[in-house]
This record gives C-alpha cells, sequence and structure tokens, in this order.
C-alpha cells in the first residue's frame, strides 16, 4: 500500500499515482495523519505491518533503487531486497524485529514534536479552508520546533514558485552541514 502525505489532496498526488500505474492500493493522506502516528519525517518512508497489524518494522527510509538528483546520490536496492525476503519468509525473515529491538527503534516523540504536529495539522486545516497567511504562521512554528521534519518543510513550501520551493530546499539541504539528509537505513 501506498500513502501520499500531501495536503493538496487529489489534485497534488494523483497524477503521480497515475503515473506509475500502480496496481496497489494507493491512499491520499492531505491531512498528514499517517505521517503524525508513525513519525515520519522525510520520503520515501516505509513502515511494516504484518497480517495481525502489528508493526515489525519502523518508519525508515525506504528506496527501491538509486537515484542521482544532481549531485546528490541517494538510496540503493537494500530495502527493496529486505521487503522482498518478509514477503518471501513471513515472520522467518531476517529483518522482522522482535518487540524489544522495534521499542529501542521507535521514537514516542517529545512534547516539542507533539506540539509542532499540532500546529502543521493546524496548518493543513487553515490551508484547506483558504486561510493562507493563518495557515503560513502555523507551518512556521511546526517548522521551528522540529526543524529536522523535511515533511513539514515541503508542504508549507507548496504554497510559493517551483522556483521559489526549489531555492528554500537548497538552502535547507545545504544547512545540514554533516546532517544527514536521510537518516542511514540499519537493517542489521
Amino acid at each position: 500500500m501506498a500513502v501520499a502525505q500531501d495536503s493538496g489532496g487529489e489534485a497534488a498526488a494523483g497524477p503521480h499515482y497515475d503515473e506509475a500505474g500502480a496496481t496497489f492500493t494507493t491512499l491520499i493522506d492531505p491531512t498528514h495523519h499517517v505521517t503524525a502516528l508513525y513519525r515520519m519525517v522525510n520520503v520515501p518512508t516505509g513502515v511494516w505491518i504484518d497480517e495481525q497489524g502489528r508493526l515489525v518494522r519502523p518508519p525508515e527510509t525506504a528506496w527501491s533503487k538509486a537515484f542521482d538528483f544532481g549531485s546528490m546520490h541517494v538510496g540503493d536496492e537494500r530495502y527493496a531486497d529486505a521487503l522482498r525476503d518478509w514477503v518471501a519468509r513471513g515472520d522467518q525473515s531476517p529483518y522482522v524485529l522482535d518487540a524489544d529491538a522495534l521499542s529501542r527503534r521507535i521514537d514516542p516523540g517529545s512534547a516539542e514534536r507533539r506540539r509542532a504536529d499540532a500546529h502543521f495539522r493546524l496548518a493543513v486545516h487553515l490551508r484547506g479552508l483558504g486561510h493562507a497567511v493563518e495557515a503560513a504562521a502555523h507551518w512556521l512554528r511546526a517548522q521551528q520546533l522540529d526543524p529536522d521534519n523535511w515533511n513539514y518543510h515541503r508542504q508549507a513550501w507548496t504554497e510559493d514558485t517551483p522556483a521559489l520551493r526549489g531555492q528554500k530546499w537548497r538552502a535547507k539541504y545545504e544547512g545540514l552541514g554533516d546532517a544527514p539528509y536521510y537518516e542511514p537505513l540499519d537493517l542489521r
């Protein structure tokens, strides 16, 4: 299943599913409810949930192959290979985490992050009502409270022109210094 996290809804995310010719269940979450539930901070992010509804791998970077975006090289096939192993072997896959390993990897989120999420979701709601100025103030506050959450930044930038979005992304990316844009994938 794929879930597009985009406050622009069907108009923004739908064409990407259409272009991909997806043959699996695709959803669009304009309120970012899934992002909030699973503490997703960047795309692509994967979460493994088994047939019994149990989380067996936490949110993590989920590339299916390598991509080059100008000077930035991201991804490889390790995540997709691990996912295929889980599909084939189920609970016997070495990539399925037991409850202890899973609990060590889950970030419960600080009070500050929960406040950031509340501001972000209020911004999405206000934008949907046509209150762009008020929405912008809450998007800014969400970014201040949780500056590492790239989803917050990307959605706030949707109000900008494509050129300005690109400039803001590049400035934030270049400002990372030694911090990773994508958390390293841990498939031990």
